[in-house]
């Protein structure tokens, strides 16, 4: 067993008070190969020593003695739509449904509040009206890690809002938020490189909304795919 102990820095937030979901399942997955789903099962708070219990198979986030979330290995058989140029997912973002209403606008990935070089700032938007949404990433030094590549977390993390927003309209006062995220990492990106992040719905049930995400690279390559679980809440509950 691995135990290891971190703080989710404010930056990383996606509600106001809690950590960005993807960025969180990311960290919750690191010391784990292949293709790997994390749920998270408790917000995840900002600014608090959290403890990751972690084997070559499964990992769990705690929070003291609260269970914040878990991974473990899976399989994944998802096949995305091909990759727009970074010019048409340019024009797609134009159309980015944040930029008229917004849950979360503070939010690391997708939130029109943060500025270059802090917030990812992916604003997918619909790719020639069709249910697909697209946005162009360029992701910031900042992100990267000691080989020169952006760290897996930021991977999970712009993996996350586009399938979100591939869900809308919302209801009046409900959001969605973060239940489960499965990712296949292929390929690595560094800081810089021009790339492209789809994301696609999946059908519903109940509270529950699913969607596909995909992250592409500089020359069209396939680097992460992934499918998430979107739970209905109340917006109040979580402004």
């Amino acid at each position: 067993m691995q135990i290891e102990h971190f703080t989710i820095d404010e930056r990383f937030c996606g509600p106001p008070k809690s950590g960005n979901g993807g960025y969180t399942a990311g960290r919750m997955a690191a010391h784990l190969k292949g293709t790997v789903a994390a749920r998270l099962k408790a917000p995840p708070p900002l600014g608090v020593e959290l403890r990751l219990e972690s084997s070559d198979s499964e990992a769990r986030l705690f929070d003291g003695t609260t269970l914040l979330g878990e991974a473990k290995q899976v399989t994944l058989e998802l096949q995305p739509p091909p990759s727009p140029s970074h010019a048409e997912a340019e024009v797609a973002a134009q159309a980015f449904p944040g930029f008229e209403t917004h849950n979360f606008p503070g939010c690391f990935v997708c939130g029109p509040e943060r500025p270059p070089h802090d917030g990812l700032r992916i604003f997918p938007g619909p790719l020639h009206s069709t249910a697909t949404l697209a946005a162009p990433w360029l992701p910031d030094d900042s992100l990267a890690d000691d080989a020169g590549n952006v760290k897996p977390e930021f991977i999970w993390a712009a993996l996350d809002c586009a399938g979100a927003f591939a869900l809308y309209p919302i209801p009046d006062g409900l959001a969605i938020v973060l239940g489960e995220l499965v990712v296949s990492t292929l390929d690595q990106v560094k800081p810089g490189e021009r790339c492209v992040v789809l994301g696609w719905p999946l059908g519903s049930d109940g509270r529950k909304r699913f969607a596909g995400t995909a992250l592409y690279g500089a020359d069209q390559r396939l680097v992460a795919i992934a499918r998430a679980v979107w739970v209905e809440v109340s917006a109040s509950s979580w402004s």
